[in-house]
């Protein structure tokens, strides 16, 4: 039994805003997430990967508005954003009002504007930013589709979302940079 796209929305959200962890779809491959507020979760995130504390997570938000309540950007950087073609993971050094747990040690955090329309809703839905990291191990292979994600991740989910479990599309991991001090664009992962 499949379950409609807006009834599984409703059933992310639940699962969400309760505590729990999802396996769903982004913009570039399959992800592990939860609400960045419940901290309780993004330790269950980091445990289930065997991630150490020292690698922070990505943060996913729906909008470049949401973004701004969260971080200081610079106006060359929103440019980037709405013409750059790939996915685009910005490491932001200002942030506010997010939990320090979730923070680099230098209190810096990556966040990327989600472009799937999908990820969007779900994040609107929760109000606030979605944790994100790849469904694999730490140190493996991250997944280029559902199919390849292991059962050492989906055992461990709370709810697997059924949307674009079909697509077997290969993804990759989006493109990463950092706006530096002397306001160089410094590309981490291309």
């Amino acid at each position: 039994m499949t379950i409609d796209y807006f009834d599984e929305l409703e059933v992310i959200n639940n699962t969400l805003t309760s505590g729990g962890i999802i396996l769903y779809p982004t913009d570039t491959i399959w992800g592990i997430g939860c609400d960045v507020f419940q901290l309780e979760a993004v330790e269950k995130i980091y445990n289930i990967k065997k991630r150490p504390r020292e690698l922070p997570f990505v943060l996913l938000v729906s909008s470049i508005e949401m973004l701004k309540t969260y971080a200081n950007i610079h106006p060359r950087l929103e440019t980037l954003m709405v013409y750059h073609k790939k996915p685009l993971t910005l490491i932001y050094e200002e942030v506010d009002s997010l939990p320090e747990s979730i923070l680099s040690e230098d209190g810096t955090i990556a966040m990327r504007v989600a472009n799937d329309p999908f990820c969007q809703l779900i994040i609107e839905e929760l109000g606030s930013p979605l944790v994100s990291t790849s469904a694999n191990l730490s140190g493996q292979q991250f997944p280029k589709h559902f199919d390849e994600v292991t059962g050492d991740i989906l055992r461990h989910m709370d709810y697997i979302v059924q949307h674009r479990q079909d697509d077997k599309e290969e993804r990759l991991p989006s493109v990463m940079a950092e706006f530096n001090k002397k306001g160089e664009l410094l590309f981490i992962r291309e």
